[in-house]
């Protein structure tokens, strides 16, 4: 069997990795209502470390890695960390997930580095109410980031957008409009229970069916067929839009039958399942000097610890301990 294949027959090929918990954001479905704690630097994993990761599961097949946060934008030295990543022969996609806050000044450093698709969550249009939702006033730094980003060539620029009822469901055609308008990916993201200490209610979720359903209202939607890089969205476009359509049904559509996915957080954990708090601590061997082939063998323990499905949906609150903002987005 392939070293790659998890007991339940999934090629596991992506490798999500958070370098940072910080964020300079405070987001009402990533940070936890109080306590918010962070890593001190000792404990999180160096570039070094995060290198040597990534080219042992370049043993394993893993070809694709998404840098996450926290705002990985923010870490000292981060386009060091890009470049190395991208100069990796074995990696046939690199990506980031940003808030874009810091966009405007790095997106142009980022694509020369290699670096051809960007996700930057931005879960509404209104400058206002993302003050409310994100505790800051960002938002014009945000758009002036995605148009810098636009012009430097990525493509696809995703927008990741949480839809939260009565918080920012009221803008479902302002974002439709905008993939009409322009070639960004709206990805509309069920609001999940993830964290013991959230803002989290049944109340507030909405599902990808009635978006869909509310959306249709606006024009059709015309279904898009998947390609290699696709991840759990499932793909529309309006007629003549620039943009694409994306919903994530993460709650109300298992996609768990198509996961190809491990997730290594910033302090060195790998977790075989966004849901779940099972983790194999890969932090400790690396710091007491484990083998390459030690690695691979965590890593290959972790992917034979993904479960069959999550159960997510039957829980109202914390499907899992840990808050979004340290597993990584």
């Amino acid at each position: 069997m392939s070293p790659n294949i998890d007991p339940y027959n999934r090629e596991i090929t992506y490798l999500r990795i958070s370098v940072t918990d910080r964020c300079n954001l405070r987001c009402i479905y990533c940070t936890p209502v109080k306590d918010l704690k962070v890593l001190d630097h000792a404990n999180i994993l160096t570039y070094e470390e995060i290198l040597k990761v990534i080219r042992a599961a370049t043993d394993l097949r893993i070809k694709k890695v998404r840098l996450t946060g926290g705002e990985p934008l923010l870490r000292k030295n981060f386009m060091h960390l890009v470049e190395s990543v991208c100069r990796i022969p074995q990696i046939e996609d690199v990506s980031i997930t940003t808030n874009g806050v810091f966009l405007k000044e790095m997106a142009p450093e980022l694509f020369e580095a290699g670096v051809r698709r960007i996700n930057v969550s931005l879960d509404t249009l209104n400058p206002l109410k993302y003050k409310m939702i994100t505790g800051r006033e960002c938002f014009d730094a945000v758009w002036e980031g995605l148009q810098i980003a636009e012009t430097a060539g990525f493509s696809p620029i995703k927008l990741n957008v949480v839809a939260m009822r009565g918080i920012n469901d009221d803008e479902l055609f302002q974002f439709a409009d905008l993939s009409v308008r322009k070639p960004y990916h709206i990805r509309f993201i069920e609001y999940m229970p993830i964290g013991r200490d959230t803002h989290w209610t049944p109340e507030k979720y909405i599902s990808s069916d009635e978006i869909r359903s509310r959306l249709e209202t606006f024009a059709p939607l015309h279904k898009i067929s998947r390609s290699i890089y696709d991840g759990p969205a499932e793909r529309y476009r309006f007629k003549s839009a620039q943009g694409e359509i994306g919903l994530i049904s993460a709650l109300s559509h298992h996609f768990c039958p198509s996961c190809n996915r491990l997730r290594l957080t910033a302090d060195g954990k790998l977790r075989p399942c966004l849901f779940a708090d099972d983790e194999v601590d890969i932090k400790t061997p690396l710091r007491n000097g484990c083998s390459q082939e030690d690695l691979k063998s965590l890593l290959q323990q972790a992917i034979g610890r993904k479960p069959k499905r999550h159960h997510a949906e039957i829980l109202e609150k914390g499907a899992c301990l840990r808050p979004m903002s340290t597993i990584g987005g």
